[in-house]
């Protein structure tokens, strides 16, 4: 799972004393604390069936970065969608796309028909992710982590975690720690999974017994079609319309993106979907900040898939748009 790093409001008060922490931590060596580490090793071994030796050799060889902190608390999704749009759908990032989409036609349209998710999803999270495959991250994955897990408290357990599932990750597909790369949040492969998404999700699509995010096509599109298969993807579904929505219209509550509102209710509320969709499907109300105003759309559940890739609408929203920009020729997909 790609994770673009969008922090919340509490995340937002504590960026200050973070970059000022920051600067004490580079002038002591940023060193953790012997208990801390010690508990963290224990645990891990534990957790994973690891040898403790070897995770504190790994640790050992786990540099601070001082960068990752300052990439991590500007993340892409704190900007309004009218500014985050523009920074994903490039006429080169669309060509690019739809010449690889056709490049890897056979491939791409086996795995849309064994799964049911389409071709052009898997492109555009690709397109996204690392502009196909171009952009795959320039941090030491180690170094990442072990930053964030040990030295950027508002996450801190989240990527502690995540560290130790990059032990276990490297056991069991023989990693190199030491040169494997990836994003500052410990994202990595074509597709960016994060070390917890690699055991879970990876997926093997080539049979040569690996399951390779780095070097094999197949491993990827298999891999990023069956994270959608995972997160309820229903194929033929809807994934997002536009709304239409009345001057006295009243937005329902709602904590998540996930769809729990009947099209039926919605429409009592003054919110109604500008296309037909067919069955009365529970929504849920995604309102953006566009060019020329507020963009008001109803997201289903295919849409709520997509942001279990990365929480954020707009990465979802981006996605979505760059996948229907890569299919103006349907027949280009076509099993």
């Amino acid at each position: 799972m790609a994770w673009h790093g969008r922090f919340s409001r509490s995340e937002g008060r504590v960026r200050v004393r973070i970059l000022l922490g920051s600067l004490l931590l580079l002038c002591a060596g940023a060193g953790v604390a012997q208990d801390e580490r010690a508990a963290f090793i224990a645990q891990t071994a534990q957790e994973f069936g690891l040898d403790e030796a070897r995770i504190d050799s790994l640790l050992a060889d786990a540099v601070y970065q001082q960068s990752i902190i300052d990439a991590i608390t500007r993340p892409a999704e704190s900007k309004p969608w009218s500014a985050y749009r523009p920074i994903f759908l490039t006429p080169a990032r669309i060509a690019d796309g739809r010449a690889f989409l056709a490049e890897h036609q056979a491939a791409l349209a086996s795995v849309q028909a064994d799964t049911g998710v389409p071709a052009e999803l898997i492109v555009a999270i690709l397109g996204i992710e690392t502009n196909y495959g171009r952009n795959r991250g320039r941090y030491r994955v180690l170094d990442a982590l072990y930053t964030l897990g040990f030295h950027y408290p508002p996450r801190q357990a989240f990527f502690r975690k995540e560290l130790g599932e990059l032990f276990a990750l490297a056991k069991e597909e023989s990693l190199d720690l030491k040169t494997l790369q990836g994003s500052y949040a410990g994202a990595m492969g074509w597709g960016q999974f994060m070390p917890s998404s690699y055991r879970h999700f990876a997926r093997d699509g080539d049979g040569d017994g690996q399951r390779d995010l780095f070097a094999s096509l197949p491993d990827v599109f298999a891999s990023v079609a069956n994270y959608f298969i995972r997160h309820q993807w229903q194929p033929g579904q809807p994934v997002v319309v536009r709304a239409s929505v009345a001057a006295d219209a009243t937005a329902p509550a709602q904590t998540s993106y996930e769809p729990v509102f009947p099209l039926a209710e919605l429409a009592t509320r003054g919110i109604r979907p500008q296309t037909a969709v067919g069955a009365d499907l529970p929504a849920s109300v995604i309102v953006l900040d566009g060019v020329e105003g507020p963009e008001h759309w109803l997201g289903f559940r295919n849409f709520y898939s997509i942001t279990r890739y990365n929480r954020s609408p707009m990465y979802a929203m981006a996605v979505h748009q760059l996948a229907q920009e890569l299919v103006v020729d349907a027949a280009v997909v076509a099993p």
